[in-house]
């Protein structure tokens, strides 16, 4: 073989090999991979170590917090802006909001999708035990960044992952012990509309029940 027709098979084999070291993947996927660690993002997962490192933890605190619901709302009544400010979070833009909130008072009523409680201070307020839905729960805290998920269907489903934990854990013992005239405290989450405020259809969707008698 001549030494120009050497240098020929070289190069096509240098060409050969370096076309297949190199690819390309979409940046949307390396980011997706990168977020997830190792495997696919697993809502549940994610879900139940949030609940039990974060959310947990949050709700056994005992200072200003969390704010006292019935205080909120009074709040709220007199100058909406700065507890929207103060204490609401929310993954999106808008006027949809979050609250974590505590609260103590007496249930009044017990329904079929609901518990009605009077608080302290004579407002009335729904503990929900059907429809555990929405964002609420994942929202309010504040703890979750949305820099953490490459996509929307990841954060939606730890919304539903984390709603499911209420539903199964939380739910349950309140509505098999719950009886009207009791005592109640709980830790909760709130949705408020900033534009549209209705401080007469408050729903809390309870994250921990603390003491009842």
């Amino acid at each position: 073989m001549t030494k120009p027709l050497k240098y020929i098979v070289l190069l096509v084999l240098l060409a050969f090999v370096g076309y297949n070291s190199v690819y390309f993947k979409r940046l949307d996927e390396v980011k997706a991979a990168g977020s997830a660690g190792v495997g696919p993002f697993d809502a549940a997962v994610y879900a139940r170590n949030f609940w039990a490192t974060k959310l947990l933890p949050i709700t056994a605190k005992t200072d200003q917090s969390i704010p006292d619901l019935n205080s909120l709302i009074t709040s709220l009544k007199a100058d909406p802006a700065k507890p929207f400010d103060i204490y609401s979070h929310a993954l999106g833009i808008g006027n949809i909001r979050y609250f974590l909130v505590k609260g103590e008072g007496t249930i009044t009523a017990i329904g079929p999708n609901d518990i009605t409680v009077s608080l302290a201070g004579g407002n009335d307020i729904k503990l929900a035990t059907e429809f555990i839905f929405g964002n609420a729960v994942r929202d309010a805290s504040g703890l979750i960044q949305i820099t953490e998920f490459s996509n929307t269907v990841d954060l939606n489903n730890v919304s539903e992952q984390l709603n499911a934990i209420i539903r199964k854990e939380v739910i349950p013992g309140l509505k098999a012990t719950a009886k009207i005239g009791e005592k109640v405290q709980f830790v909760g989450a709130i949705e408020l509309n900033r534009a549209h405020l209705h401080l007469d259809k408050i729903e809390v969707i309870p994250m921990k029940i603390i003491e009842r008698g």
